[in-house]
């Protein structure tokens, strides 16, 4: 299976529940360090693990990486476009650059790995699971942080018209959207007292996320046993959006 920006966050917190439950897992990400410690905590597990620096807006570096997994581990039954970036800053003060950047990252990489996914998946005939990692920003309103949320929220519309699209190859497209996650992204967003109490007191289940809350999520919608399961969106947010 293959995880981008499975070197930290939630997307390592879905490769390392995928391993645990027997998967090879590939991940992809661009910061070699943080690939390197990733790889070798997944390998605990006991399973063949690939670790690639991949800058999944470039359409040539994904095609030519996603070769590269079939060479060595023979398939990717299941796909999770997890890369992502933020961009926040007040609208009136957001530039082009930043937007193109947030959706090249955000929506032109996860197009580009979920196709490249999608055509081994049919041309193989056995069927997969692709998985999107979304965001509650695309629920609630985002001050500050449009590029994302409109990316976060087209990320949804992308995994429901795969959904119906891909069934009758017995591919399965599901999306995860987080709540506040302590991940590098947030770093920033945590240093603000009263923004953590805030949203902290807002949800719950009263803390915030942490990547281990998304294994065995990300490992149940890439469990191949899992053949009716589709066109979903699971939100895990401690109850965020319910309160």
């Amino acid at each position: 299976m293959l995880v981008t920006g499975g070197n930290g966050g939630i997307g390592l917190g879905i490769a390392d529940g995928c391993a645990a439950a027997g998967a090879d897992v590939a991940i992809w990400g661009t910061n070699t360090t943080k690939l390197a410690v990733a790889s070798e905590s997944l390998r605990t597990h006991g399973g063949r693990v690939m670790a690639q620096q991949v800058d999944v807006s470039d359409e040539e570096q994904v095609e030519t990486s996603f070769a590269a997994i079939l060479d060595e581990l023979g398939k990717v039954d299941a796909a999770v476009a997890n890369a992502g970036v933020s961009g926040g800053a007040p609208f009136i003060e957001q530039t082009l650059e930043t937007w193109r950047r947030v959706q090249a990252i955000n929506t032109d990489g996860a197009f580009l790995t979920l196709r490249a996914a999608a055509r081994h998946m049919v041309e193989r005939g056995e069927g997969g699971a692709l998985v999107g990692t979304s965001s509650t920003s695309a629920i609630h309103g985002a001050p500050g942080a449009q590029p994302y949320a409109h990316s976060k929220a087209g990320m949804l519309a992308m995994m429901r018209g795969l959904a119906v699209e891909l069934a009758r190859y017995g591919i399965r497209a599901n999306s995860i959207i987080p709540g506040w996650v302590e991940t590098e992204m947030t770093e920033g967003a945590r240093q603000y007292d009263k923004f953590l109490d805030a949203t902290t007191k807002r949800t719950p289940v009263r803390r915030w996320g942490v990547p281990a809350d998304f294994a065995a999520a990300g490992a149940w919608l890439c469990d191949p046993s899992n053949p009716w399961h589709t066109g979903d969106e699971i939100v895990i947010d401690g109850g965020y959006t319910r309160f």
